[in-house]
């Protein structure tokens, strides 16, 4: 009896492992050997193409704009140790693929800062040296300005972070066909940041930090050969290839996305007295409003910008070459006087505390 209920049991052992060797080659001979990255856990990689305001192909979860928000340059900073990242994984720049993206979601014009301005600039030598044929308008004043320029980085890229199934090799023969699935899932993560600066006033508009992971499974390594007959087969992860670029342009994704979320409610920030005119942090001995308890700045500013300011508010002070004449004395007469300023003529303390309100 005994006897018969082990026969039984292990005959059910060996159906169960016959339908976890099923499972094994279902997956890897209907190539589904790894999963789909995913942005923040979840998307695709970029893909497609773009030709002006039109894209085609685009990811379905790339952030699109109906309106351009203004031209923009991506540059990367090579010399960064991130950019090792990608020279070991034999990864080429993530600028074109990130210009890719950004033009086929129309949310920003793209114009070039990298390598093909030494073709630009090529080209408008030959035509300065006048061996380019008539009407090939290549004058100047033609560059579109960069309002905008956006920085990627790589805050960490891993492959093969984690795995599972260790526990199940004790479970007899399934737990071993088991653990051949479960211990060949491996996790690929990535993390990246891009930063946006408007070049006008070097101030940071907008950044934001991207994710992805994915799963690679590896089902017929070494551990195969060991435990089900003999040989082994070869190792096929499912982006065995180039799964750490895969990851990382999905990750640049999210981080695009998320700084596209946030500039189509865009609310400029805002310093009490100006950006860049001190802050409203004081520091003993300062010169700012803010370290004089809201007091004016006690220096007085140069003679030149005092003409141009007295020029801006309709006074007469002459050209604006920092030298006093009676011109600029009289302006600054005629300011005082209208602002009730002690009337000297002069470009004192009060006078240009009040001139750069």
């Amino acid at each position: 009896m005994h006897a018969k209920r082990w026969t039984c049991a292990k005959d059910r052992g060996k159906r169960s492992a016959s339908m976890a060797l099923a499972t094994i080659a279902a997956v890897v001979f209907a190539g589904c050997a790894g999963t789909t990255p995913e942005l923040g856990g979840g998307g695709t990689v970029a893909t497609g193409g773009a030709g002006g305001a039109t894209a085609t192909n685009a990811s379905s979860q790339l952030e699109k704009c109906s309106e351009s928000l203004g031209t923009l340059a991506v540059v990367e900073d090579q010399a960064a140790p991130w950019y090792r990242t990608l020279t070991q994984y034999r990864l080429g720049s993530t600028v074109p693929v990130l210009r890719m993206m950004i033009q086929q979601s129309n949310c920003f014009v793209i114009v070039e800062r990298g390598q093909a301005m030494n073709n630009m600039m090529q080209e408008r030598a030959l035509q300065n040296s006048g061996e380019m044929r008539s009407g090939s308008s290549f004058q100047k004043g033609q560059i579109v300005a960069a309002d905008y320029t956006m920085s990627p980085s790589i805050a960490f890229s891993q492959k093969g972070t984690s795995g599972a199934g260790g526990g199940l090799g004790g479970f007899g023969a399934f737990g071993r066909a088991a653990g051949l699935v479960a211990g060949g899932l491996k996790s690929n993560e990535a993390s990246t940041t891009l930063l946006m600066i408007d070049n006008r006033s070097g101030v940071q508009l907008a950044a934001a930090v991207g994710s992805a992971q994915n799963y690679d499974y590896n089902v017929l390594g070494a551990g195969f050969g060991s435990g089900w007959g003999s040989g082994g087969g070869g190792s096929l992860g499912g982006y065995s290839n180039t799964p750490e670029g895969k990851i990382l342009i999905a990750s640049f994704m999210d981080s695009y996305n998320q700084i596209v979320k946030a500039t189509r409610n865009y609310k400029a920030q805002e310093v009490k007295g100006g950006l860049g005119t001190g802050g409203t942090l004081g520091v003993q001995g300062g010169q700012t409003p803010a370290s004089n308890n809201g007091a004016v700045p006690t220096a007085i500013m140069p003679l030149a910008a005092a003409q141009r300011r007295l020029a801006e508010l309709g006074f007469d002070p002459g050209p604006a070459d920092g030298k006093p004449g009676a011109r600029t004395a009289a302006a600054i007469r005629e300011y005082q006087r209208q602002r009730g300023l002690d009337v000297n003529g002069r470009l004192d303390a009060p006078t240009s505390a009040e001139l750069m309100k």
